[in-house]
């Protein structure tokens, strides 16, 4: 999934610029990465509110026209938000180039819980794990991971080995070649007895 957004080229810099900024509406932002220069950049904040509703925004790669600059294909890196207002303040992007891979945290969507032998047994279901880091080139990107746990008995558990990936997309935890990584994503605990 991806979206179109419009930036402008920020001239000045630091805080009291980034603040000035914020009381005229805008978000300041850097874009940087793929060994290119650091660009920095505002959005309307308005825009940036109503794209930030949806959560696959974090996991979607974002096609930035950049007026007075070049167009850029960016992935949110991370996003710094007023304490007491919870409002965007300040926005990192880094390119996401055909070629270069990107490292990111993508939400597990765990289905058929419902459903699990293990659940309509009694036990209790355990979500270890919300999100987990993924390592793939942009056009690969989920923006979730459903984890089936339909046929999880009661005293199972899934670790991250055992989750099906797309095409392209590689679990870091898994790339270290130590088992002590492969944790456990979800687990069913055994009815207790009467």
């Amino acid at each position: 999934m991806s979206q179109n957004w419009t930036a402008e080229i920020r001239t000045e810099e630091g805080k009291g610029a980034s603040r000035r900024l914020r009381h005229a509406g805008r978000v300041p932002a850097i874009i940087y990465g793929a060994g290119k220069d650091a660009v920095s950049v505002s959005f309307l904040a308005k825009d940036v509110k109503k794209s930030f509703q949806d959560n696959d925004t974090y996991n979607s790669v974002l096609n930035i026209d950049v007026q007075g600059g070049t167009a850029e294909s960016v992935v949110v890196k991370d996003v710094q938000r007023h304490p007491a207002t919870g409002e965007v303040s300040h926005i990192d992007l880094q390119r996401a180039g055909a070629d270069n891979k990107l490292v990111k945290k993508v939400p597990l969507n765990f289905i058929g819980q419902a459903v699990a032998p293990g659940v309509k047994l009694g036990g209790l279901m355990s979500f270890l794990q919300a999100t987990v880091e993924v390592s793939c080139v942009a056009k690969d990107l989920p923006t979730k991971i459903d984890v089936d746990v339909s046929n999880m008995e009661a005293g199972s558990s899934m670790r991250l080995s055992e989750l099906t990936m797309p095409e392209g997309v590689a679990i870091t935890a898994l790339s270290h070649g130590n088992t002590d990584y492969d944790q456990s994503v979800v687990n069913i605990s055994k009815p207790k007895r009467k």
